[in-house]
């Protein structure tokens, strides 16, 4: 006993707190993901997976403007855990129910703040909380992600151009839309930023999604890898200075100059969740809810209004209708056309995108000569379509309340708003106000030029879409993207984060040898089938018909069956898929059972069990699959009706292919 005491009072002569060396652990309910968080000279954590480093020692910090820094030291005060155990009823989602439970660990430091990690089966995620009597500036934020060996990454890095002055400054300014690099860890582009998410291939074929939730009055969270090492460091666009209203068509503000502070805040707040969502398989990832359990619970009280369908889109197509006694454009004339068309369909919406307001006024109240709004409104009253108005940041953001109160009352349903393409803390508040403001005049928003969604769509429900990814609109212009590539890749990294408008639908296709990039009359990439595929295989609640109505008339098949895919869900299971190969979803909306497959260019035969569908029992169903030409003509097809045969299906998929099944 005397030589225990001796030895404990040496150890505190040397200066060592014992109680803040102590590292502390947290454990999935499962049992699999164990985080272990050290304290002491600087906070930081590390995460297993069974055996597997996920990650390594990671740092985290937050640097404020008082000379006080979060996490360094960090010197513990209490700590506090508790286990969850509920059910979240999910609205205008890929399920009605998600199943939320995680242990979660709060640190209590002395200092007035706290660090909160969670453990969920999928993933683990931590967030900074302040407690502090009066507001403050962040100046920068300490977010390691940290590996243990030089693993593979699929990476989006920010796509600019470098010009003279800061290439880090002006790589804030972004359409958050790439493809993604894949390469080890170490061989990153030192100067080139990453927006999230971002995949990481561990050992024992586990993935790691890096992104963000409950992203709130705070600039949104890049990477960078600037020393070749293994792993990334965070990145945050400073508070603008200095805004002039400016880019394209004078729609957007351009900052010309930047605070030394990425944020100042309220001194008791909570900060946005930093999330690793964790795979054994590929497919796991592509059915993550993570995002959306962490994101803050609903502010909307009233749901009945917000109708999620689908849009016949104008501006991909060009406005190219034929066969019609009247010059197509922007003019009522060619509006009515889509608004019949969507009646025939069932189609819920028609959009009015770039062109109906007076070009570089950035004034929503100057409509062109050729456009009756009103009379459009009523026109699709008549015929059950609503109207859904395209609108430029600033023009919206420069009279909001006004735009929302008098297009609500002429009967528009929603806004689709775009080129925004920053996330510093101003621009992400002024998505919850457009958000806030639209549900007070009962209109839902599409975010276009946007940054990934942070489970912004659980809080304000009425926030139904998001662009943020390299989607069918590049077949316009960009004759080097993989489009077959890039849709077999963004549903197991983009798609964590949530919904996306791919804006999928082309009549036109194209086998790889046979593609070229259109303006006027474009085309996709890939077979007919793997066009109808994507709108089982995207979670888009507002989707979008890409295509001219002139184009969908001729092919009335197809278009029927576009017209009755669901756009929310009540169960999602994903079947089968591999991160860049090939993915199969099947989705059930009330008592049918709809299934896409999707693959990149190589022929793909795929044998499916449907005994992992709840309460399937289907004998026989309807299918659209490759026809034999597919490899050669891609719009070539075969629907017919199919036997189930103990709870399997065998469907080939030709290159660039894909394959549709309801049961």
């Amino acid at each position: 006993m005397k030589n225990k005491v001796l030895f404990l009072s040496f150890l505190l002569l040397m200066g060592v707190n014992l109680m803040a060396q102590k590292p502390f652990t947290l454990q999935s309910p499962n049992g699999k993901i164990t985080v272990t968080v050290n304290t002491g000279e600087r906070l930081s954590y590390a995460v297993t997976h069974e055996n597997t480093v996920v990650l390594d020692e990671s740092p985290i910090a937050m640097n404020l403007d008082n000379n006080i820094v979060l996490g360094v030291p960090a010197k513990v005060k209490s700590t506090k855990t508790k286990s969850i155990d509920q059910v979240i009823q999910a609205n205008f989602y890929k399920r009605n129910k998600i199943q939320d439970q995680y242990n979660e660990l709060v640190i209590n430091f002395k200092g007035n703040y706290s660090v909160v990690f969670r453990a969920y089966n999928e993933g683990v995620a931590y967030r900074f909380e302040t407690s502090y009597k009066k507001p403050f500036n962040v100046i920068s934020e300490t977010a390691d992600f940290n590996f243990d060996e030089d693993y593979t990454a699929w990476i989006p890095y920010v796509n600019a151009r470098k010009g003279e002055g800061d290439f880090i400054q002006q790589q804030f300014f972004t359409s958050f839309e790439n493809t993604y690099t894949v390469t080890p860890l170490s061989k990153m582009e030192p100067e080139r930023l990453v927006f999230l998410p971002a995949l990481v291939a561990l050992k024992d074929g586990k993935k790691a999604v890096i992104t963000e939730a409950d992203l709130e009055d705070f600039p949104g969270l890049l990477l960078r890898n600037e020393k070749g090492l293994k792993g990334f460091t965070a990145v945050h666009a400073g508070y603008p200075k200095v805004e002039e209203q400016g880019g394209h068509n004078n729609l957007q503000y351009v900052v010309k100059e930047r605070e030394n502070y990425i944020a100042k805040v309220n001194g008791k707040r909570t900060f946005p969740w930093r999330c690793i969502v964790i795979s054994e398989n590929d497919k796991d990832l592509a059915n993550s809810d993570m995002v959306y359990k962490l994101a803050s619970p609903c502010r909307v009280d009233d749901l009945s209004w917000i109708k999620p369908g689908k849009v016949a889109w104008d501006w991909w197509n060009n406005w190219n209708i034929y066969g019609v006694p009247f010059k197509a454009g922007i003019n009522n004339d060619t509006y009515k056309y889509y608004i019949d068309f969507a009646s025939k369909y069932g189609i819920e919406y028609v959009i009015l995108d770039e062109g109906w307001a007076v070009n570089k006024k950035a004034d929503l109240f100057q409509v062109v000569p050729e456009i009756d709004l009103q009379e459009l409104v009523n026109y699709g009253k008549e015929r059950n379509v609503g109207i859904v108005l395209w609108a430029g940041y600033a023009a919206i953001d420069k009279d909001m309340e006004h735009v929302c109160q008098h297009y609500s009352e002429m009967g528009v349903k929603g806004f689709k708003v775009d080129f925004m393409d920053r996330d510093d803390q101003k621009v992400v508040d002024f998505y919850y106000r457009m958000a806030a403001m639209a549900a007070k005049y009962h209109l839902f928003v599409d975010f276009h030029g946007a940054y990934k969604p942070t489970g912004l769509s659980r809080t304000y429900p009425n926030v139904l879409n998001y662009e943020g990814v390299y989607g069918l609109e590049q077949a316009k212009w960009d004759n080097e993207g993989d489009l077959a590539l890039n849709e077999v890749t963004i549903p197991f990294i983009r798609m964590v984060a949530g919904s996306f408008d791919y804006t999928q639908g082309a009549m036109h296709n194209a086998q790889r040898g046979s593609f070229s990039a259109n303006w006027g009359e474009p085309m996709s990439q890939g077979t007919r089938c793997r066009q109808l595929a994507e709108y089982i295989i995207f979670e888009s609640p507002f989707n979008m018909l890409c295509d001219s109505p002139s184009n969908y008339l001729k092919e009335d098949e197809c278009t029927q069956f576009i017209a009755s895919v669901p756009t929310t869900w009540d169960e999602t299971v994903v079947l089968d898929g591999k991160v860049g190969e090939y993915l199969v979803i099947a989705r059930k909306k009330g008592y049918q059972w709809y299934i896409g497959a999707i693959t990149n260019w190589e022929e793909r035969d795929l044998e499916l069990d449907l005994s992992a569908l709840p309460g399937f029992g289907a004998k026989s169903g309807r299918i659209f699959r490759d026809g034999p030409n597919a490899n050669r003509v891609a719009k070539d097809y075969v629907s017919e009706q199919i036997q189930v045969w103990g709870n399997t299906v065998k469907v080939h998929l030709a290159k660039g292919g894909g394959a549709v099944m309801v049961f």
